[in-house]
């Protein structure tokens, strides 16, 4: 149950950041927080990463939304791993019903979230859905030293 009050959290944070840049900040506009490293830039992503499938609305709904149905079907029907697979999971699944909601109810992802060091410009559901499967593949890695570690 906590995981899924994690992945609520994460999905209100990542809509309240995205209202606010929408409500309070024009299409294009980037505002310095840390000189030229961080930048808070409102663009409107009508693809995926990096802008792939751009126009792709079926795939782009589609694909994501068999991965939350996955992570549910996962989070709910595995008992007694390793707390950093639900984690991983819950992370994945809040990732995912962020960067839905924008899809299907504008047409478009927004982000916002705008490093110097690092090309695209995202949000807090992409963070999400990177950490989510950095921890999981760090999880299958790990094999049974983690596994055989129940929380």
């Amino acid at each position: 149950m906590r995981y899924y009050i994690l992945a609520c959290l994460l999905v209100i944070a990542d809509q309240l950041c995205k209202l606010l840049v929408r409500t309070r900040m024009y299409l294009g506009e980037s505002v310095s927080v840390v000189g030229d490293f961080f930048r808070l830039t409102y663009i409107q992503n009508r693809g995926a990463a990096f802008s792939m499938f751009s126009g792709q609305k079926v795939i782009l709904i589609l694909i994501p939304l068999l991965v939350v149905i996955a992570a549910i079907v996962i989070l709910h029907r595995k008992k007694g791993e390793h707390f950093s697979l639900y984690l991983a999971w819950s992370m994945i699944l809040a990732g995912g019903i962020g960067n839905l909601i924008d899809r299907i109810a504008l047409g478009y992802v927004t982000d916002m979230l705008d490093f110097s060091i690092f090309p695209p410009v995202f949000n807090i559901a992409d963070i999400g859905v990177t950490v989510g499967c950095g921890v999981l593949v760090l999880y299958v890695l790990a094999g049974d030293k983690l596994k055989s570690r129940k929380s």
